[in-house]
């Protein structure tokens, strides 16, 4: 038996030797160390053999077996270094042209768009302030003028969390009272003006469709000292528009309603697709909506620990996305969370 081993073995080599492609090397393996080969069935007829001879021959068996796995291993890898030399042998090669240039990677647009509104913001004196994901109810929803069953809720469906009263933020708004009251603590009495932009993600339990997310960023700002006036509100919202889109732009404010401003008022651009004619992206009404905006409600201001007797403030809300959108006319807003770079690289 052991004779036989050392037969197979040297056939099997020899026959390896011969192969020279990937399906020589599939019908060696299936001959060879397959399940009906010579050597499998000289596993299978151990148990007709002695006590004294059984050990002996399993042990050449299992070497015998390592040994054409190996081999098999070894010539599988040396046809494939024969086949690379020969295509690059085949190939004409200059050495001396330049290389492939490395893709160098760029902003999401959405980032993009998000740093061309801070640095607007910031060259009108605003500063950054950055507020938290994971929100209470109190801060996103009461403190903001939404009690409970306030049929405005029905708008924002929440993510809730498995803590009562904590959710996912639906906007940034919150942060206007967590910097309120930041701002506030320092000087009671005479709390400082308050100028800042909040930027960051929302979330919102909705259908995701061409043009709405479960998931987006958002731009919030709030201005709050003495004697402002709904005036500063639209000179500041018409200046940002001037500087983001076009010098010339014309805009126009329309009564709205939020529980957090009074008056509220959303703003609209001039469609600068058809000039204010009346197209498809802008619905044929001329305008285009770009956010929402209002004074900050009295009962906000003082849930943030500044007297509305004293102190007044607006306040506004924009989507990055909705204003890349609108400035790239890209109409589906799944695109900037698929990934894809085909859609990325235009930016």
């Amino acid at each position: 038996m052991l004779k036989k081993l050392d037969k197979v073995q040297k056939e099997a080599l020899a026959a390896l030797d011969k192969a020279q492609d990937e399906l020589a090397l599939q019908q060696w393996g299936t001959l060879h160390i397959g399940r009906k080969s010579a050597l499998m069935e000289i596993f299978i007829g151990m148990g007709k053999l002695s006590e004294e001879e059984r050990p002996q021959v399993g042990r050449k068996a299992n070497e015998v077996k390592q040994a054409l796995e190996n081999a098999l291993e070894a010539r599988t890898f040396e046809l494939k270094q024969e086949a690379i030399k020969t295509s690059l042998e085949s190939e004409l090669l200059d050495v001396t042209l330049p290389g492939r240039d490395q893709t160098r990677g760029r902003l999401h647009p959405t980032t993009q768009t998000m740093r061309r509104i801070y640095s607007i913001f910031a060259e009108m004196g605003f500063q950054v302030y950055l507020s938290r994901d994971v929100e209470t109810d109190e801060h996103n929803f009461q403190l903001l003028n939404f009690p409970p069953h306030h049929p405005a809720r029905d708008m924002q469906d929440s993510f809730y969390t498995t803590n009562p009263g904590v959710i996912l933020r639906t906007h940034t708004s919150p942060g206007q009272i967590r910097a309120m009251r930041e701002y506030s603590e320092e000087n009671p009495e005479n709390p400082p003006p308050v100028r800042i932009i909040l930027p960051g993600m929302c979330y919102r339990y909705e259908q995701v469709t061409a043009r709405s997310e479960m998931q987006f960023t958002q731009v919030e700002g709030l201005a709050v000292g003495y004697n402002i006036t709904f005036g500063d509100l639209k000179g500041t919202l018409t200046d940002f528009a001037r500087r983001y889109f076009d010098p010339n732009v014309r805009t126009r404010f329309r009564a709205s309603y939020f529980p957090f401003t009074e008056p509220s008022a959303e703003m609209d651009v001039e469609c600068f697709v058809c000039g204010g004619g009346g197209c498809t992206v802008c619905k044929k009404t001329g305008w285009l909506e770009i956010l929402g905006s209002g004074m900050v409600h009295p009962m906000v201001l003082r849930n943030g620990g500044y007297d509305p007797e004293v102190y007044s403030g607006f306040a506004f809300g924009m989507g990055p996305e909705r204003l890349t959108m609108l400035r790239h006319r890209v109409d589906d807003i799944r695109n900037f969370w698929r990934n894809d770079l085909r859609f990325l690289e235009q930016f």
